[in-house]
């Protein structure tokens, strides 16, 4: 069965790719930089394409089994001046327009569209557990995930599933949050942001392919999903848990203030967060192999746990 994925190249989308060609798909990963895709496993087709058309890739959407929207610009890829978040935005309506097409133009349509979006959709919820019921955060992020989920809700309308992976931050040696987390840790200047008490909705990376592929599969799945570990963790108990792995002491704070200064409106993803929980996730049957932070960080950094 032929599974594309668009922004395969990305964080998630390689270990994904990985972890569906060797459950025998066919896998066709489309990139907007296909060098990047050097080391990739062998069986992985690559396909070049402009993020915002089908020009080149429409016509393999017809009688693929479905198709995993990752594309976007990386939100921590810079500074939020004005002209980067709209290249956000616009980065990732293309891309969902562009699936839209390719379903709507396939005559064997796939059977399941699984759109990307984020925790960030809720906005900030203090000590709130935070499920897929909640409404939409009015904020930057949250304005965002309303319309990047939508770009593509038009497949329900010719009858694909669309599913929804609401991620949060993914723990991963290759690349995301963690090794800029663990960087300070290095120099035994680990601690907290800000305060420490902001939420943190993390999930390993194992568990974040594992989910998808399950929600790919399962054909009864359909909306969002929270893909985040059971047991979201305080920032300060993210430090110390990193502290205790690393054995680096964790208790030297980045004032919230030299955050805001350096970052500027992005800092808000740093010092707020969400209590997030898989609510759906679990209630379909997925179980995590790394539910807790402690487990997760010795699996991650087995040559010092």
């Amino acid at each position: 069965m032929r599974v594309i994925l668009t922004g395969g190249t990305g964080l998630i989308g390689r270990a994904l790719a990985a972890e569906l060609v060797a459950a025998g798909y066919e896998v066709i990963v489309l990139s907007r930089t296909p060098h990047r895709a050097r080391g990739l496993p062998s069986g992985i087709r690559i396909e070049a394409w402009d993020g915002r058309t089908t020009q080149g890739w429409g016509g393999l959407a017809d009688g693929a089994y479905g198709i995993v929207n990752l594309a976007g610009e990386n939100i921590a890829g810079g500074r939020w001046t004005e002209e980067y978040k709209r290249r956000i935005r616009q980065s990732r309506l293309d891309a969902g327009r562009a699936v839209v097409e390719a379903v709507r133009a396939a005559k064997c349509k796939p059977a399941v569209v699984v759109q990307a979006s984020g925790v960030g959709y809720y906005g900030p919820r203090g000590d709130e557990e935070v499920t897929e019921e909640f409404l939409p955060g009015s904020d930057f992020l949250g304005r965002l995930a309303v319309e990047w989920e939508a770009s593509t809700a038009p497949v329900e309308e010719m009858g694909v599933r669309q599913v929804v992976i609401r991620t949060g931050v993914v723990l991963s040696q290759e690349g995301g949050a963690l090794p800029r987390l663990v960087l300070p840790f290095r120099f035994f200047l680990g601690g907290p942001l800000g305060r420490g008490r902001q939420w943190v909705p993390w999930i390993h990376i194992t568990d974040e392919v594992r989910a998808i592929r399950f929600l790919l599969e399962k054909e009864d799945a359909q909306g969002p999903y929270n893909l985040v570990a059971p047991h979201p963790v305080t920032n300060r108990e993210l430090a110390r848990g990193l502290g205790q792995v690393l054995r680096r002491p964790a208790w030297i704070p980045v004032p919230a203030p030299a955050l805001r200064l350096a970052l500027g409106e992005m800092s808000a993803v740093l010092l707020t967060g969400q209590r997030a929980i898989p609510k759906r996730l679990l209630e379909a049957g997925f179980q995590f192999r790394f539910p807790n932070l402690g487990s997760a960080l010795r699996n991650l950094f087995p040559e010092v746990a």
